[in-house]
């Protein structure tokens, strides 16, 4: 499971509560994933939740059940940092989406999706908790199949859309200096939160 420790104890109990037999391996970092997809036993599936971390198209053809991501954003904010860029752009709605795992970021298959409104004011810091849990919630409800079915979750008909953002694009959104015009700076302000570079 590529998430922090803390996360892979908690979301590993709704696992084990479906099927008591599992092995949950935690992995929070690449080193650790890559230690653990070495030799990965047959029935292993990756369960990547809330990680900035990029899983080589190797690890998943070694795979033999499935790998799957849990995106702390909707389907139209591919990428990191989706919240930092919902908030910029003023969005009413946002969500998660779980998705099977291709070499590619963010483009594979699409399992579920929920979206639910942004409260107004909403700051980073509240949006995310309010992702978080919308995760934790969907996670709870798909830990069955992850758990007791070897076979792939089935895909809904929904596709990704909108701009994949890198770390980068954050960083450069999340900059503000002396040119930047008021209205703008606010902008970047309520987005960024801790992202929040400014360059005096």
């Amino acid at each position: 499971m590529l998430t922090g420790d803390a996360e892979a104890e908690a979301l590993g109990r709704f696992l084990t509560s479906e099927n008591p037999s599992l092995e949950i391996i935690p992995a929070p970092s690449r080193d650790k994933l890559d230690a653990a997809c070495g030799t990965p036993k047959p029935g292993t599936r990756l369960i990547s939740f809330c990680s900035s971390v990029i899983v080589p198209g190797s690890h998943l053809e070694s795979i033999d059940c499935g790998s799957y991501n849990f995106h702390p954003g909707p389907p139209s904010y591919p990428g990191r940092y989706p919240s930092v860029f919902a908030l910029y752009d003023e969005t009413k709605n946002f969500g998660v989406t779980v998705h099977h795992m291709a070499a590619r970021v963010d483009e594979g298959p699409i399992v579920a999706a929920e979206w639910f409104p942004v409260p107004e004011h909403c700051d980073l810091e509240t949006l995310d908790t309010l992702s978080f849990k919308a995760l934790v919630s969907l996670f709870g409800r798909l830990a069955k199949p992850l758990a007791t079915d070897s076979s792939p979750l089935k895909v809904k008909g929904l596709g990704w859309s909108g701009t994949k953002r890198a770390k980068a694009d954050c960083d450069i959104l999340c900059t503000v200096d002396a040119s930047t015009p008021p209205a703008e700076a606010e902008k970047r302000i309520r987005a960024c939160g801790p992202h929040l570079n400014w360059v005096t």
